[in-house]
């Protein structure tokens, strides 16, 4: 590999690991760390929640199933997300005013300690698991980048995320996104114009194309992008990664206009990575490419195999900057998100009661470097598809919790038995659907049954054992 791409992109890892420790200067307290001061206007907001969900699967990922099965319509992959959070611009103000900094939090305030603790254990997890994909995304650019092996390739992306993480919290993490969300626009959009040039233009391009790979909807399916919506929308509303944002807002406008802002950027990149994925196919069937590592590593390598292969060296150190930028950026917020929970909703609560703020900051870190650690170890051992997994992390949290946790701003009844309910049935239901213990009768997806289930414990249960006390604690 060209030194210039590689000194490129060490470069750009060392200045993030700048950027953290600048970062640091800003943290006085646990809650600047967690939720930057609660000081975030809508630009930096809208940059830190779009380079946080577009991650692995809607860069790489969409590339890989655009060059697959999906053809255009993977651009609904991005574009749904879009939608989810115009949603949730108008749950902004409610999110911004209940004044926590973590989800448990909220469900310790307003059912009491057992929901928070089970939120708190199943949040986790899948954040772990996300960190763990986002590292392998990086990874994968990494190694194909500078020829090192894939275990060094984790190794030493983890060690930079969690580097620059731990040192600035939510203030790194959202600095270090926004100079991120830039790369990653800009240098995916960089190669498009190289690859039509190696294909001979566009018509020449799509003549190689099969007409069913333009289809908007043909190979997604509706059923998906429904889904799609659905997932997303429930999902982000109970995510700590992308509501940690709307907790660090400076105020409801700057949530709801951050929102919107971010909903654009989605709008705008989405096919940017499709477009790629059908050139890719294109350029391969033409022979301008050579698909060999493509067919021997799988199609999660066709975007770095194109870029090497038809953009100058200097771009394409650009464009893999951008790359890790899309997957380091999920994984930090993932890791972050991870770390608040732990440190703020089970040791401070159950483990050491009387930890003082700086005492807390410090486990904050130290849980955050035991995560990064954790999620490196799941990389090296992940073999799964980077979407597939991201869905099932995404529905499993979103299943059980949603319903308590949205309508608890708004339902003045709901009690303890009810957000209990909800959160068993409905993740309960989701896992033996999805891992096809149980049936599914009326052939919805697992995340539809878990929310239907979930809805109906949460309004049975609250009806059954009504609160004692109706109470919507900071909201």
């Amino acid at each position: 590999m060209s030194p210039v791409i590689v000194t490129i992109v060490i470069c750009y890892l060392i200045g993030l690991l700048l950027v953290g420790w600048f970062s640091s200067s800003k943290i006085e307290s646990n809650d600047d760390f967690l939720v930057a001061g609660r000081r975030l206007g809508p630009v930096l907001m809208a940059g830190t929640l779009a380079a946080t969900e577009i991650g692995g699967g809607s860069s790489m990922g969409v590339v890989e199933k655009a060059y697959g099965n999906w053809g255009l319509g993977a651009v609904w992959y991005v574009v749904t997300m879009a939608i989810a959070f115009m949603v949730l611009a108008f749950f902004a103000p409610k999110l911004r005013n209940s004044l926590v900094r973590t989800i448990p939090e909220y469900f310790r305030n307003r059912y009491g300690e057992a929901p928070s603790f089970i939120s708190a254990i199943i949040m986790i997890l899948p954040l772990i698991g996300l960190t763990a994909i986002q590292f392998t995304a990086s990874a994968v650019v990494f190694s194909t980048m500078t020829g090192f092996n894939y275990l060094i390739s984790v190794l030493i992306i983890g060690a930079v995320v969690t580097g620059y993480s731990v040192m600035g919290g939510l203030w790194s993490v959202t600095l270090t996104d926004f100079i991120q969300m830039i790369l990653i626009v800009f240098g995916m959009a960089l190669i498009i114009p190289f690859a039509l040039h190696s294909g001979g233009g566009w018509e020449n391009i799509a003549s190689h194309i099969p007409e069913t790979k333009f289809s908007l909807t043909k190979n997604i399916g509706w059923g998906t992008i429904i889904s799609l919506v659905i997932m997303y929308t429930t999902s982000f509303a109970v995510g700590q990664e992308a509501v940690q944002r709307y907790f660090a807002a400076k105020d409801e406008k700057a949530a709801v206009k951050g929102s919107l802002l971010a909903s654009l950027v989605f709008i705008l990149f989405a096919f940017i990575p499709a477009i790629l994925g059908l050139i890719t196919f294109a350029l391969v069937q033409q022979g301008v490419v050579d698909g060999s590592s493509i067919m021997q590593n799988g199609a999660r390598y066709a975007l770095p195999t194109l870029a090497i292969q038809t953009m100058p060296k200097f771009l394409v150190g650009i464009l893999f900057a951008g790359l890790i930028s899309a997957t380091m950026s999920s994984a930090s917020s993932d890791l972050l998100g991870a770390g608040s929970i732990f440190s703020n909703d089970i040791y401070r609560v159950y483990i050491n009661k009387k930890a003082s703020d700086k005492h807390t900051l410090i486990m904050t870190k130290l849980t955050m470097c035991i995560i990064g650690v954790i999620g490196v170890i799941v990389a090296i051992m992940n073999t799964q598809s980077i979407i597939a997994v991201l869905m099932f992390s995404f529905s499993l949290r979103a299943s059980g919790f949603f319903m308590p946790y949205v309508l608890g701003h708004y339902w003045k009844s709901a009690s303890w038995s009810g957000a209990m309910g909800s959160i068993i049935v409905g993740s309960s239901i989701m896992v033996l659907m999805e891992k096809n213990i149980i049936p599914d009768f009326f052939e919805f997806e697992p995340i539809f049954t878990g929310l239907i289930s979930s809805l109906i414990a949460f309004v049975v249960f609250t009806k059954l054992f009504p609160s004692k006390k109706i109470e919507i604690h900071n909201s």
